[in-house]
């Protein structure tokens, strides 16, 4: 560590961790921070959930539907709710989406946030929000946004499908990976971001194999809490801006997006961060990190390519229109036209990345 300087920021956040524990720890976390009136955002998929958690909490209004991507409309709905409703806290239960509304809400009202994620979106552990408006979507950091409190129970993940599951957990694992090379990126976020992909790979290898339980479950909660907190820590790299920007003006599903384009993001900037590389090759016994991540991916069933997912090839122009602007100018390798075209067109065509042979 000799010679080594760097400025780091923790973001501070209570986190109560316990599998069959929601309830009551929902209601530990809502009554500490004084809680009278609270409003409850959850997704259509997590409504039992909601219904568990938020049963005997003094609920004064609810939302039970959202949309990915966070489109301004229902952030004007729901912050009309909240303040008509006099919500003095919000909570939400259920993935991504519901978090990133229930943050919307938070920017714009002031109110306390309480997060119970059912996904592994990672999302509850940053002060990043997002906003899509006429397909583009404006990302920012604020601290309003970041719940006081994150409620994990991996009892709730149960009855989410093993493809969600992995694609949300491939994101997960983006956090860590992009944050590697991310603008803040330095050795205290390095080394959440390395054991949460610890915790995440092997759970991930497990789940390929057909080992599905409230174990594994576990690890991926803790491993996407950890990638989360570096990522939160070290900012947004090449691929969480390209897929911000392809999700916002494409409408492409979150996670599945991420699966598909980490690894091809990896491919470009792994021989000009060969130590972010053989962190994520020594996960795998050696194996180049990108095409690691990649096999991974296509162990777990995702699809492998953007076209599966909605891109249009005809779209791919205006994407490298849109990704340019964006790409940090602290990415190891100089992003171009050229290069940014050639990076999306193999991502839309799952094209198998190349084999460097092994990182070290």
């Amino acid at each position: 560590m000799s010679g080594t300087s760097f400025d780091h920021t923790t973001l501070g956040q209570r986190v109560l961790f316990g599998s069959r524990a929601a309830v009551e720890n929902t209601a530990r976390a809502a009554g500490d921070l004084g809680a009278r009136r609270l409003l409850v955002i959850s997704g259509r998929s997590s409504v039992q959930a909601a219904e568990d958690v938020a049963g005997a909490l003094p609920v004064v209004a609810r939302i039970g539907e959202v949309v990915q991507h966070v489109p301004a409309d229902r952030v004007e709905a729901a912050v009309a709710l909240a303040r008509e409703s006099g919500a003095d806290l919000v909570l939400t239960i259920g993935g991504g989406s519901a978090t990133g509304l229930g943050k919307a809400v938070a920017l714009r009202t002031g109110a306390p946030l309480v997060a119970v994620p059912t996904t592994f979106s990672g999302s509850e552990a940053t002060d990043v929000w997002g906003i899509t408006t006429d397909g583009t979507k404006r990302t920012g950091s604020d601290p309003r946004v970041l719940p006081r409190a994150v409620v994990y129970d991996a009892a709730l993940t149960l009855g989410l499908p093993r493809d969600a599951v992995a694609a949300s957990s491939l994101n997960a694992v983006a956090h860590a990976v992009d944050g590697f090379w991310a603008p803040r990126a330095d050795p205290i976020n390095r080394a959440l971001g390395t054991e949460g992909l610890r915790a995440l790979v092997p759970a991930l290898q497990a789940l390929a194999d057909g080992r599905d339980d409230l174990g594994v479950r576990e690890e991926l909660l803790y491993g996407a809490h950890l990638t989360a907190v570096a990522f939160a820590s070290a900012g947004s790299g090449l691929h969480h801006k390209v897929c911000h920007v392809l999700g916002g003006a494409f409408g492409l599903p979150h996670a599945p997006m991420h699966a598909a384009v980490l690894p091809h993001v990896t491919a470009f900037n792994a021989p000009a961060a060969p130590e972010a590389a053989a962190r994520v090759s020594a996960l795998f016994g050696g194996l180049p990190a990108a095409s690691a991540l990649q096999q991974l991916h296509a162990s777990l069933g995702g699809p492998l390519a953007l076209r599966d997912l909605g891109l249009a090839e005809a779209d791919l122009p205006r994407a490298v229109e849109l990704v340019l602007p964006s790409a940090p100018a602290s990415n190891p390798r100089p992003v171009d036209a050229a290069a940014l075209a050639e990076l999306l067109h193999a991502a839309w065509a799952g094209d198998p990345v190349p084999d460097r042979g092994a990182q070290s």
